[in-house]
């Protein structure tokens, strides 16, 4: 039996991001033991083992260990081991069949008229002829198992470190789309106004006698294209529910994702609506602060 890997449970309540790297090694009277794990952004869990043969078989229990600790990303696993000098100087050669196959050659010189010479190191890079080291694989295994773990662990530090960050990032951005929705909340008795003045200021420019029902009418139209409160009303719900998606943590990118298109839904519909510059602008800033939130988003797992 192997021990068992990431025995501690990873906290489940941050952020964390799917870009990362970690670097491990271990040592042991045989030899040592280096690890190498990468991963970056990926919409599932894909992970590659690159192990050598000696340590092939333990690549199933790796990937299921793998697959429990990390929800998503593009994973690349390497391992590699180095001998002490003691184990890789010693050579055993395979004298029955380095035998069989002088004799082999001995034959076919025979029959060729100018043979080329065979010698003792053509001999030796025949397969076969040069048996590898035999060490002691079930320390092999363990040694590889329990650095594995270590790597893990600081390949999930590492990701929640850069996680941290990128939780500071939208929460930034989300203050910022605050701000904007509480200042054209704000604005918009007065641009309503603005636009009743602008209308009576046209008919009177234009000499047009017009009844007040008419001049009513008008401004009613002119009162539900500008109306965006309920666009407002929305942009504050998703910045909440970003909020609250955010600091609840875990695997959540998928979740953050989609409600950065629904914000952008929203700026778009807010901007379609303007009836004046500001507004124009406030839904340019919108959409400019919520592709910098979706980029970093695009990292999270």
């Amino acid at each position: 039996m192997f021990p068992t890997l990431l025995s501690q449970d990873i906290d489940t309540t941050m952020i964390r991001s799917m870009t990362a790297f970690s670097r491990t090694e271990q040592s042991d009277n045989w030899g040592s033991i280096i690890w190498e794990i990468r991963s970056v952004n990926h919409r599932y869990l894909e992970t590659t083992f690159k192990l050598p043969e000696a340590l092939r078989q333990l690549e199933p229990q790796l990937r299921e260990h793998l697959r429990k600790s990390l929800n998503r990303g593009k994973v690349e696993c390497a391992l590699r081991y180095q001998l002490n000098a003691g184990e890789s100087e010693k050579v055993k050669v395979n004298m029955a069949l380095a035998e069989q196959i002088l004799q082999s050659a001995d034959q076919l010189q025979q029959k060729i008229t100018q043979p080329a010479p065979f010698s003792a190191l053509d001999l030796m890079q025949w397969p076969g002829v040069l048996e590898e080291t035999q060490l002691d694989n079930k320390a092999m295994l363990n040694t590889a198992m329990a650095s594995f773990r270590q790597a893990i662990e600081q390949l999930s530090d590492s990701r929640q470190r850069e996680g941290a960050e990128l939780a500071k990032l939208v929460e930034q951005r989300l203050e910022a789309i605050s701000s904007i929705v509480k200042q054209v909340r704000s604005r918009l008795p007065e641009i309503l106004a603005s636009q009743h003045q602008k209308l009576a200021d046209k008919f009177a420019e234009l000499k047009m006698e017009v009844d007040a029902s008419r001049l009513e009418q008008e401004l009613v139209f002119v009162a539900q294209k500008a109306d965006v409160a309920e666009e407002l009303d929305r942009l504050d719900t998703h910045v909440s529910e970003v909020g609250r998606v955010v600091k609840k943590g875990g695997a959540c990118g998928r979740r953050l994702d989609f409600l950065m298109q629904e914000l952008n839904r929203e700026a778009n519909t807010l901007s379609s609506k303007s009836i004046v510059s500001e507004t124009t602008q406030a839904a340019v800033e919108l959409k400019v602060l919520i592709e910098q939130m979706r980029e970093q988003i695009q990292n999270i797992e």
